[in-house]
């Protein structure tokens, strides 16, 4: 790629990213956008005692600042800090800003190194093989020829930044480390410390069923600490009845609401408000007969028949649950299997129904379709490299010469268009493999959106990454063959300084106008208006709330960071690029969890060790790029000595699985005996796990509030034992 392409591309991504953000900061101004643009704080403000925390800055005044850009969204962004985050919204929230700041610190560090000390050895090979041309290989290691010692620099910088990054790791990974034990400590009213999610409970003959299993199980050989359980139902019907009532529901309450409000405009008929009291009045009908079938299906003995071999076991203590857990409770290890339960929120109940034996399979499906959805993507990303390579492209397609009779559209065709392209087509994927993961039978949404979390990165990895590098050095090097495993990093490096012009465009448009988009969120907006103008007029409006998405965000910024890590020795110029790409992505999702998106569950930071993996996957990359990279420049020596760093890394992460990984995944007895202590001292232990005893009854069996009939109740009619 030339210059002009690249500066193409780098106008008309600012341009529109000015343009976007403006729009965005005029329209948050108004009251009408509320709903698009601050729908989490709109339903906070339904709490009495939080709604002073959550004003929303509306100019009420008819004036021209209303229609004038501002930057105090900006301001507000940089003056948020850790401790108020973490209390707002909770430590995995914390880590995704996190993770922006990591970027940030880090490509800084890799671009005054990079700046000063790569790009000037680089371009002054006067004797390299671009260094006479206008290409921007002359500013890469590409211009430096075979066997010069130039390149003891690159293999010098390679080390201060590998080893740069797992300090920083390090420290990241023991800072959250810290914060999720004081974050487990401060949620100490939570009923998911107290509870035990056990599953493949054995049969009772004798009562023909499995809730007294468990009751003499745990009183048996947990009597210190057991208190009650909750069996499990098989309540799909009941779900779809209740999710049937919720919508009928809904719609006499917008019923109701657009009778009321043609009653008081003149231009109403008396007969349309009395229209829509008849359609109330049916809706009401219809809402009692399926109240009707709900207690039918609700009798006690139509339910118990309907047991799964699942419960929920409340305990008096913390560490009596977490000692319950974290231990194999028979000799069978595919009986009684226990785990600390997911947050009452965060539980996904129709997949606990799904039997324990049958998971692998399940996975194995879900696995097969990702792969399947991989190798589909294949032929669009190749496509876009073809586009990418215009002068490759014209030997295959000669009608793509055409182009060039337009002055200036060559240079957005090749700069621009391939990663506009290339990122409309992976927008989809995230969407794609939560969907897949919903197959996988996890039981919390948590582990649903981790899970996601690490098929969307590989996806990225293999599609995005390793396939643009190799399709676009495909169209160089058609016939080479690809079958010796040990060609691997120096067809890599040969691949990945073909490739840097590309990703600097793709790094322009998936930040500029990515992030501007997300903060806009134009597809609300036109919903929105829509909505309002057509069959939604005279209803009432709802905040647009949704949860945050994981599993679109991290990954993709973990891409990043492999791409900056894999260019920060090669093509150091792509690492200012990169720094633009954090610091917006940083305002803008501190904008979004702030005003945004929903917190439908907090881990405590198990997040945390997936992302550590991502960025650990990044550097071993790089530093197989580079083992490649010397060995095309004829430089054994240095090849050889990069093996060291390879296997240090290795070792590093080895250490983070045994030193970190366990806490995050696991409640350790000391944490939990210390939240007992500090509960009994404060005298709230009582009141604590109380908490827990109804806090997983499930869906099915939850009250409903029959408020139109003589039958009026808000009791569960079946409870925890």
């Amino acid at each position: 790629m030339e210059a002009h392409s690249l500066l193409a591309s780098a106008g008309i991504n600012i341009g529109q990213a000015l343009i976007i953000l403006s729009l965005f900061s005029v329209l948050k101004k108004h009251k009408c956008t509320s709903f698009v643009y601050y729908p989490r704080r709109l339903s906070l403000r339904q709490h009495p005692h939080l709604s002073l925390n959550h004003h929303m800055p509306f100019d009420k005044t008819l004036t021209i600042s209303r229609f004038i850009p501002t930057v105090y969204w900006i301001r507000r962004s940089f003056r948020i800090t850790d401790a108020e985050l973490l209390e707002n919204c909770g430590l995995d929230a914390l880590i995704l800003i996190r993770l922006f700041k990591f970027g940030v610190r880090y490509f800084v560090v890799c671009s005054l190194v990079g700046l000063l000390v790569l790009l000037p050895v680089n371009y002054t090979s006067y004797d390299g093989p671009y260094w006479s041309t206008y290409s921007m290989d002359a500013l890469t290691i590409s211009n430096i020829n075979k066997g010069s010692d130039r390149l003891w620099v690159h293999y010098s910088c390679l080390w201060f930044i590998s080893l740069y990054a797992l300090y920083q790791l390090h420290k990241e990974y023991k800072d959250l480390l810290t914060k999720r034990i004081l974050q487990l400590r401060h949620l100490r009213d939570q009923p998911n410390q107290f509870t035990v999610l056990v599953r493949e409970i054995p049969f009772c003959d004798e009562h023909k069923a499995y809730g007294c299993c468990v009751d003499h199980y745990f009183s048996k050989y947990h009597s210190h600490a057991y208190r009650s359980y909750q069996i499990l139902y098989d309540g799909k019907d009941l779900e779809d009845l209740l999710n049937q009532a919720t919508a009928i529901a809904h719609r006499i309450e917008d019923l109701r609401h657009v009778s009321l409000t043609k009653k008081h405009v003149r231009s109403s008929t008396v007969s349309d408000a009395f229209r829509d009291d008849a359609k109330v009045e049916q809706l009401e009908q219809m809402l009692e007969e399926v109240y009707q079938r709900i207690r039918h299906m609700r009798y006690h003995k139509m339910v118990e028949e309907r047991e799964l071999p699942v419960a929920f076991v409340t305990f008096r203590t913390r560490w009596g649950a977490a000692l319950a857990a974290q231990s194999q409770q028979h000799s069978n290890p595919l009986l009684w299997i226990t785990e600390m339960a997911p947050e009452p929120r965060d539980v996904l109940w129709r997949n606990l129904s799904i039997p324990y034996k049958r998971l692998p399979l399940y996975k194995i499906g879900v696995f097969g379709a990702a792969s399947l959805l991989t190798i589909f993507f294949a032929i669009p990303v190749t496509a876009v490299q073809g586009i990418a390579k215009f002068d490759k492209l014209k030997k295959w397609f000669p009608p793509a010469m055409a182009v060039q009779l337009i002055p200036g559209l060559r240079s957005i065709v090749t700069g621009y268009l391939p990663s506009v392209i290339l990122s409309l087509f992976i927008y989809t994927v995230p969407f794609a493999m939560i969907a897949m993961a919903r197959f996988a039978g996890y039981i919390s949404r948590s582990r649903k959106d981790i899970k996601a979390c690490s098929m969307v990165f590989y996806f990225l990895v293999g599609n995005v990454f390793l396939l643009s590098l190799l399709s676009g050095s495909l169209l160089d090097q058609i016939g080479k063959s690809f079958a010796h495993p040990k060609d691997i990093p120096s067809r890599l490096a040969s691949a990945v300084t073909a490739q840097a012009d590309f990703f600097m465009t793709y790094i322009l448009t998936s930040g500029l106008s990515g992030f501007s988009l997300e903060i806009l969120q134009p597809g609300l907006l036109i919903w929105d208006a829509i909505r309002s103008h057509t069959w939604g007029r005279g209803k009432k409006r709802r905040p647009y709330l949704y949860s945050l998405p994981y599993y679109r965000v991290v990954p993709f910024v973990s891409l990043f960071i492999l791409i900056g890590m894999v260019y920060a020795v090669v093509a150091p110029l792509l690492l200012p690029f990169l720094i633009v790409y954090f610091l917006l992505g940083y305002v803008v999702f501190i904008n979004q969890i702030e005003d945004v998106y929903e917190t439908t569950y907090e881990t405590c930071g198990q997040y945390w060790p997936y992302i550590h993996h991502y960025i650990i996957v990044a550097i071993v990359i790089m530093q197989v790029t580079m083992i490649g990279l010397f060995g095309l420049k004829s430089k054994p020596a240095a090849s050889f000595s990069t093996i060291p760093l390879l296997v240090f890394t290795i070792v590093f992460n080895e250490y983070c699985k045994i030193r970190f990984l366990p806490t995050f995944m696991n409640y350790s007895i000391q944490d939990a005996m210390k939240s007992d202590e500090l509960d009994e001292k404060n005298g709230m232990m009582d009141a604590n796990y109380r908490k827990a005893l109804d806090a997983y009854c499930p869906p099915c069996l939850r009250p409903v509030d029959y408020t139109d009939n003589d039958a009026h109740t808000t009791e569960p009619l079946i409870s925890p034992k």
